[in-house]
């Protein structure tokens, strides 16, 4: 009986505190449900905003980067060369004169870090110099970078080799393209044995097998001659479209050794990355009025699959009405045109030329024309990170080719979703910048930009590409191991 008493008592006293704690309780339930609720049911495009700025916060361990003690011939001293050495035959006039100022501005100031060419053909591929300059930049200046520097390859996630590649295909094809193909006589093909011998040689390739060195190789002929050599390697390019094609010129008669083949790029290895756009950002708060449907420019005839493409558009798209085709090239002239062309449409055509992509798509996005991409094997950056069907229109290329089909389907879309898309690519455009505003490139990158994603993309592959090295080592001499994705 007492027991009993002192049981209701207990009861009793301890009522009173349990109401809160039920309304509390309760109250949480509610708060959690509540955002449930919010998350799962509004719409993606309400929450891209915030992914969007997540995406720009840098994690707490960022990617651990070696840098190859390549000579300065190979990267700086080859702006250098650059800068001394005579104009391109391939340019125009004006673009020859703007080039001079530039060498001549170099060579007064003396810089320990050239500038990068203005010559569109090559800036556009002008990656590498701004990657490599992240990494020169002082230690206590890179608080934006995702990549830390260290000076023990031992300590590192991957080996990144410091060449130019770019700049030095590109100087050897403005003197003759016959030379280019062939090894004798062939500076460029000089340079590319000394990079591949140097890495092959250092216990770090020794030690991966190469599977953890970084090469950037954004012009599709960049390290033409060497590139079965570096293909277990981590490559950062802006499409696969100049690796797995038969070149009917080469001197072997077009043999099954002149092939690169396909699994030598794979995106679960290696890292889309953007052009370097060459026309300047349109805000969107400076968007005016446009009159045009449909705009390109660009050269209408190429030389492979993708080219045939783009000559039947042209034919098809010339003379209608709303839509500007124009033959032309990116010299100081040509630039003008772009951007006063691209600013006054509503859309802008990316068809495929000698490769899926161009540096077209990118200047689209500055001048928030919406891209209209004509390519069915295109690969673009950073997927995953961003969804580029909230800015582009895709289009398969049976559907372009077919007669009105195209005109008609641009002429759909409301003025509510031409906004919604230029809106979208305002956000976007800074991912698409590597200029950081320092003189030689060297300074802190900025945050969300084109460097810092291209840096997270590589952290993406590390898993798989350790995986690969661990797995090599229990492989006999000889055989070589494939990267697999176990994913589901």
């Amino acid at each position: 009986m007492a027991l009993k008493n002192n049981i209701n008592s207990s009861i009793s006293t301890s009522l009173p505190c349990s109401v809160p704690i039920l309304f509390l309780t309760f109250t949480s339930i509610c708060t959690v449900s509540l955002s449930l609720f919010f998350f799962l049911f509004t719409s993606p495009s309400s929450r891209s905003s915030s992914s969007l700025i997540s995406q720009n916060a840098l994690p707490s361990d960022p990617i651990k980067v070696y840098v190859a003690d390549l000579p300065r011939s190979l990267n700086y001293g080859l702006l250098e060369k650059y800068w001394s050495s005579g104009s391109d035959s391939r340019l125009g006039r004006d673009t020859d004169n703007e080039i001079q100022s530039k060498k001549i501005h170099s060579q007064e100031r003396n810089l320990k870090f050239p500038p990068y060419p203005e010559n569109p053909l090559i800036k556009q591929y002008s990656a590498e110099y701004w990657i490599l300059g992240d990494l020169m930049t002082p230690s206590e200046q890179r608080t934006s970078s995702f990549a830390k520097r260290v000076y023990d390859v031992r300590e590192s996630d991957i080996v990144f080799v410091p060449f130019f590649a770019t700049l030095s295909a590109e100087m050897q094809l403005g003197k003759g393209k016959g030379l280019f193909r062939k090894k004798v006589g062939n500076e460029d093909y000089e340079r590319q044995r000394e990079v591949v011998d140097f890495v092959k040689n250092s216990e770090a390739w020794k030690r991966s097998g190469g599977r953890d060195h970084v090469f950037v190789l954004t012009d599709p002929v960049a390290m033409w001659h060497v590139r079965e050599e570096i293909a277990p390697a981590i490559l950062l390019v802006v499409d696969f479209g100049g690796w797995y094609r038969l070149d009917s010129k080469s001197s072997g008669g077009g043999n099954s050794s002149d092939m690169i083949q396909h699994t030598q790029v794979s995106l679960l290895k290696d890292v889309i990355v953007p052009y370097t756009h060459l026309l300047p950002r349109l805000h969107l708060a400076e968007n005016k009025k446009r009159q045009t449907l449909l705009y390109f420019k660009g050269a209408k005839h190429r030389h492979r699959q993708g080219g045939l493409v783009r000559e039947k558009l042209w034919d098809l798209l010339v003379d209608e009405p709303g839509v500007i085709m124009e033959e032309g090239f990116p010299n100081a002239t040509g630039r003008e045109q772009s951007i006063k062309g691209m600013r006054s449409s509503e859309f802008c055509l990316h068809p495929a030329g000698d490769t899926p992509t161009s540096c077209r798509f990118f200047d689209a996005v500055q001048s928030l024309c919406i891209p209209v991409i004509v390519s069915d094997n295109i690969e673009l950056p950073f997927e995953g990170m961003l969804d580029y069907s909230e800015f582009s229109v895709f289009v398969a290329v049976s559907d372009a080719l077919k007669p009105n089909w195209l005109v008609s389907h641009l002429r759909s879309f409301s003025k509510e979703q031409r906004d919604g898309y230029r809106r979208k690519m305002a956000e976007v455009q800074p991912i698409f910048q590597y200029d950081n505003g320092y003189p030689g490139g060297i300074g802190p990158i900025p945050r969300g930009g084109a460097v810092n994603h291209i840096w997270k993309k590589v952290h993406q592959k590390l898993p798989v590409i350790k995986e690969a090295i661990v797995r090599e080592k229990r492989k006999p001499p000889g055989v070589s191991v494939p990267l697999r994705c176990h994913c589901t």
